[in-house]
């Protein structure tokens, strides 16, 4: 069993991921539990800016920090060449196709992410656009246009059963991943 379990994480440590949709969708939940489940790593790329000053500017409007793509990029490859990542940000079009295995867009009623961004202090035009991102389901449409559209997936992200079910679906698919590619 023992030999089993290494050369398991040898073979899924060649998978990587993307989790993404509009903030407040439930990406980080998912990602840390996701990592826990399979032993892949999980990056956050607004912690992965935060700690390396990847940013370009700030955007007034928005109250947020602009984030070099460049940078971020850079500095993940070689994280990326090696594999076995989970990557959630809520764009996913700033990443190289060749990185990912499959994307997961995660999708949320927009009454509850609504509530989800206000009370995360969200106002104005910035609540409005991310409602608006995901009524008319810009990330969705995003991963389509930069990955095949066969790696890209929808999961409905509204309650802790959905949570629970997209968990054992991208558990199971990695598990067939493994199988497939050992």
């Amino acid at each position: 069993m023992a030999i089993l379990n290494v050369y398991s994480t040898f073979t899924i440590r060649m998978l990587n991921l993307s989790l993404t949709g509009t903030p407040g969708v439930g990406k980080t939940t998912l990602g840390k539990e996701l990592a826990q489940r399979t032993g892949l790593t999980y990056v956050n790329i607004g912690d992965l800016a935060q700690e390396g000053q990847l940013y370009d500017g700030y955007d007034d409007e928005y109250q947020c920090p602009i984030l070099d793509e460049d940078r971020v990029v850079d500095e993940l490859d070689e994280k990326m060449v090696e594999g076995g990542m989970i990557v959630d940000y809520h764009g996913c079009d700033l990443f190289p196709e060749r990185w990912f295995h499959i994307v997961f867009v995660l999708r949320t009623d927009n009454t509850q992410l609504y509530t989800r961004l206000e009370s995360r202090g969200y106002t104005g035009k910035k609540l409005q656009d991310n409602v608006q991102c995901e009524i008319f389901q810009t990330i969705y449409e995003e991963a389509m246009e930069a990955y095949s559209e066969e790696i890209v997936h929808q999961l409905p992200s509204n309650t802790p059963e959905d949570l629970e079910r997209n968990l054992e679906q991208i558990v199971q698919w990695t598990e067939q991943w493994m199988k497939d590619h050992n």
